[in-house]
């Protein structure tokens, strides 16, 4: 019997530690994207008014925009966060998030004693590519849910472990979670449907086995579905996923939605080709979920670079099954073969790490990790004599209380507007709009944002033909008054209006530009700022 202790951590352990930790003290990235802004500013609204909005409350337009909030739970959980420990409890709430992601991903793959050595580097590489997405957004929690509603689906139907009741309890949570509920429901008819086709082809005991296991899966399906309608939205949340993906213009506008670019170095297309190399390789047949899981996430992946990390949670376990295939085989060549021998270091190797990573106990490292990163942050953030202050070899030099990033967003222009309170209805970036949500709210109201289901793609069109300055831009502007246009430093449309009478510039950073209409309401700032020059980008 092995000795277990507490004190040895595991391969699970070291991923999480290591993630943890590098996202912590290097997880200005997690902020790269304003939508962090205005989700916490709409869990404020919600705890403070006890409500869910069902119209739009950040942007200035009347009738206010019906508003599907669907990751109003997300929200609610990163404003207590955010109320609690500002931006860096952001920050480190979702670098636990992400690290428990990839730390779950690692005990479901070995939970079917898969290979460990194998089952690490599938780990390491789905980890790596999973980077593209890393953001402090709701869609994390989706993440984590999926590993766990996977694992709990591939428990069921290879080992006999029916703990498919867990599941209606998670779809009540992920529901409100965020909108990527439709993957468990996905997830669960994938596996459904596999047991139906397999069961045509089976001998009477097999087909039994599938029969009851579909019977089991239906149920739980039916229950999933009736705990989805548990939420803000009604039945209505069940449409909300496809009306989104079935707008082609608006998925072929919207950057995270777009194809992925094979031309940077990205490690998704090593990815593939590893799927392409153990299929080529391994001579075993895929079943029927398998068939369906890796061409179900293989199409996502490629139509859409946001769901690289699916492919990767989903379609690398299947690949790690082939892999253990293809180690047996090769440690089953003739003796003395080149190829023999190195499968067989390869099993000894691995056969040894596996039996010490066995004796591993318990949690102790990542709760350890968790309470240490969290006691440092309390004593030295913001602090230049502090903790923080003498960590430069972890942070890279910077200070150790997150805010967002000045040189990506308008934070200096903001206090301008602010200090200057400019009047009127602003045209601004959507970017730009989801950090004026977080900083100016209520105060301003923005004209577009990141929320662009919902203003749809009437509006879009409209936003597009502004920045694009195609025919009719001006006219556009008119339609909703606007007053002043805050937007990107060295942009078409900044240069553009840089040449026009009837626009001033009164601001500029190298990151943002502020025009106001040359108007006498405006004539104050004018005259005020008439000496403003554009900056280069910063």
């Amino acid at each position: 019997m092995k000795n277990r202790t507490i004190l040895l951590p595991s391969i699970a352990d070291v991923i999480f530690v290591i993630l943890f930790i590098s996202l912590s003290f290097r997880g200005a990235g997690l902020l790269g994207d304003g939508d962090t802004g205005y989700h916490i500013r709409a869990g404020e609204y919600m705890i403070n008014t006890l409500s869910v909005p069902k119209n739009d409350i950040f942007s200035f337009l009347s009738p206010p925009l019906p508003w599907t909030a669907h990751e109003w739970l997300s929200e609610v959980i990163m404003a207590l966060v955010h109320r609690v420990s500002g931006l860096t409890g952001i920050v480190l709430f979702f670098a636990f998030l992400i690290s428990s992601v990839y730390f779950l991903l690692f005990k479901t793959i070995r939970s079917r004693n898969h290979d460990i050595l194998a089952a690490a580097a599938v780990t390491i590489l789905v980890t790596g590519s999973s980077t593209i997405h890393w953001l402090a957004r709701p869609h994390v929690f989706s993440l984590l849910l999926t590993v766990i509603w996977y694992h709990l689906l591939d428990g069921f139907q290879y080992q006999g472990k029916n703990r498919l009741y867990l599941l209606p309890a998670l779809m009540l949570l992920w529901v409100n979670l965020h909108g990527g509920f439709i993957l468990g429901l996905m997830l669960t008819g994938v596996y459904l449907s596999g047991n139906i086709l397999d069961g045509l082809f089976r001998a009477d005991d097999e087909r039994k086995k599938c029969v009851q296991r579909a019977k089991n899966l239906a149920l739980c399906l039916a229950a999933c579905l009736a705990a989805s309608l548990v939420n803000p939205h009604g039945w209505r949340i069940l449409l909300f996923p496809f009306e989104i993906a079935s707008n082609k213009f608006i998925m072929d506008s919207i950057n995270e939605f777009l194809s992925p670019n094979f031309h940077n170095v990205a490690l998704f297309k090593y990815m593939i080709l590893l799927v392409i190399a153990v299929f080529a390789i391994s001579k075993a047949s895929l079943n029927v979920i398998e068939i369906i899981l890796v061409t179900l996430f293989t199409n996502m992946a490629l139509y859409s670079a946001r769901h690289i990390p699916l492919f990767g949670i989903i379609v690398l376990p299947v690949i790690t099954r082939q892999m253990d295939l293809i180690i047996a085989r090769g440690h089953g060549l003739a003796a003395g073969g080149l190829v023999e021998r190195f499968f067989d270091i390869f099993r000894k190797k691995s056969e040894g790490i596996a039996s010490m990573d066995g004796c591993a106990r318990g949690y102790l490292w990542p709760a350890i990790t968790v309470m240490a990163v969290i006691a440092f942050f309390a004593a030295g953030t913001g602090k230049a004599g502090g903790l923080a202050g003498k960590a430069d070899w972890l942070t890279g030099g910077q200070e150790m209380e997150y805010k967002f990033d000045g040189k990506k967003l308008p934070v200096e222009a903001v206090e301008f507007m602010k200090r200057e309170n400019i009047p009127g209805n602003m045209f601004n970036n959507d970017e730009f709009g989801d950090y004026i949500i977080y900083a100016a709210w209520p105060r301003y109201r923005v004209f577009f944002d990141g929320r662009s289901d919902m203003y749809g793609e009437a509006m879009l069109r409209e936003y597009f033909k502004i920045i694009w300055i195609e025919p009719g831009w001006d006219g556009v502007l008119k339609k909703y008054d606007i007053n002043w246009i805050i937007y990107n430093s060295g942009s078409a449309l900044s240069q553009f209006l840089l040449q026009r009478r009837d626009w001033r510039l009164i601001y500029s950073d190298g990151v943002a530009d502020i025009f106001v209409r040359d108007t006498a309401e405006n004539r104050g700032l004018t005259e005020k700022y008439k000496d403003t020059k554009p900056v280069e980008g910063k």
